[in-house]
């Protein structure tokens, strides 16, 4: 598959799905002709790796709440995202469960009181580990594309941050930015 086969764009990622709704990934990817699924492999707490650590604003290695999936596109490894929440987010949710979450994430944030008013994203591209090479099944040649996410909201707290991995050959991003002029 060539990056051009598949676009993938941020916004449907970070506002609530309606009630009744599946998740974001699979109706993205059903718009596309596509299955889109996830297999969650950890959630629950865990030391904050440095970056997550430092964009939380606390010490690296305070406990933080993870959840880690894989993402699969037509059954093909796609996608591997860790998704991070503050303790004080998290704790004690569905967020620290592997049970899919009814309405998503996002939507779940939203009813506990967690609404996202801003999205910083940063993109690199690096060759995988071993361990993503082999979830991803990549050529030991194949570099891989890395977003990270962080989600602040109105009080400009951070309330969630994505580290996704994705094979850069099968990957185009988009973004759409809407520029207000007045």
């Amino acid at each position: 598959m060539s990056a051009s086969s598949w676009v993938s764009t941020s916004l449907p990622y970070l506002t609530p799905q309606g009630k009744g709704h599946g998740d974001a990934w699979g109706a993205e990817a059903e718009a596309q002709g596509r299955r889109g699924t996830q297999r969650i492999l950890h959630a629950g707490e865990v030391p904050a790796p440095a970056e997550v650590a430092k964009l939380f604003g606390i010490a690296e290695g305070e406990p933080v709440v993870v959840r880690r999936r894989l993402i699969l596109l037509d059954e093909r490894p796609n996608e591997l995202t860790d998704t991070y929440y503050p303790l004080a987010v998290a704790q004690g949710t569905a967020l620290a469960r592997t049970a899919k979450i009814r309405g998503g994430a996002v939507a779940l944030l939203a009813e506990l009181g967690h609404t996202g008013v801003l999205v910083r994203e940063d993109v690199t591209a690096t060759m995988p580990d071993e361990e993503e090479r082999r979830a991803l099944e990549t050529d030991p040649d194949e570099p891989v594309l890395r977003l990270t996410r962080v989600t602040l909201d109105r009080e400009g707290h951070p309330i969630q941050v994505d580290r996704m991995v994705m094979p850069a050959l099968r990957q185009r991003l988009r973004y759409e930015i809407e520029i207000e002029i007045g």
